[in-house]
């Protein structure tokens, strides 16, 4: 089985340790070797969806039968320019892919990959913890006091990418696409953020991409 995985830093195994980002890459390799898939990551760090629709675009250019895509987005597409928020509590500001223009991306790509002849598979995003990404973003001197009056609330944080997560199901329903539930597990979890995140509260630790690999592991 071929898989061609598009998505951002969470499905590339990006991991905070040490105070540096390294990649890990085992929870592909794990099921490469436990289910024979043959995988090809193409996720990249930072990656938001309208930045991913060349590759896409590309790919979807030569046939793909029997191929699957596995799409993992939102988590860069959902966040904001936070040192202009920072300067500028009182002003107007949107994040990199505003709610429309994801939709209607991610539309397009479930599509362009579907005539393809590929098998396009949809992804929850695995919670973000709000008071361990502040305090990450305000590390280096930004006013965490701005950014909360932008804000209104530190969980608004949460509830932002959570509501990203929640389109990704919309479109996995309304494009009668697969849909493999990556957050669920997390919230779930009786252990605490601190054990299934990165210090910058974002990315899976090694715990948590267990709960990934888990995850995959349930689906196939």
């Amino acid at each position: 089985m071929q898989v061609t995985v598009y998505g951002d830093s969470i499905l590339k195994g990006v991991l905070l340790e040490n105070g540096k980002y390294t990649v890990s890459h085992e929870w592909e390799q794990k099921l490469s070797e436990r289910f024979g898939l043959r995988v090809t990551n193409r996720c990249r760090f930072g990656s938001t969806l309208p930045k991913a629709m060349a590759r896409i675009e590309k790919d979807s250019e030569t046939a793909g039968d029997g191929e699957f895509a596995l799409l993992e987005f939102g988590g860069n597409d959902c966040d904001y320019d936070w040192a202009a928020i920072a300067d500028a509590p009182e002003g107007e500001h949107q994040c990199k892919t505003p709610p429309q223009l994801f939709l209607t991306c991610y539309r397009r790509a479930i599509r362009l990959l579907r005539e393809s002849g590929r098998k396009p598979v949809l992804s929850t995003l695995p919670p973000i913890n709000a008071e361990l990404y502040l305090g990450f973003l305000c590390r280096n001197g930004l006013s965490r006091e701005n950014i909360v009056r932008w804000l209104g609330d530190v969980q608004r944080i949460y509830r932002w990418q959570e509501n990203y997560s929640q389109m990704a199901e919309q479109l996995a329903r309304e494009e009668n696409a697969p849909l493999i539930d990556l957050r669920r597990p997390f919230l779930q979890d009786s252990r605490s953020p601190a054990t299934l995140l990165c210090a910058d509260g974002i990315h899976p630790s090694r715990v948590g991409q267990e709960l990934i690999y888990d995850s995959f592991c349930a689906v196939l």
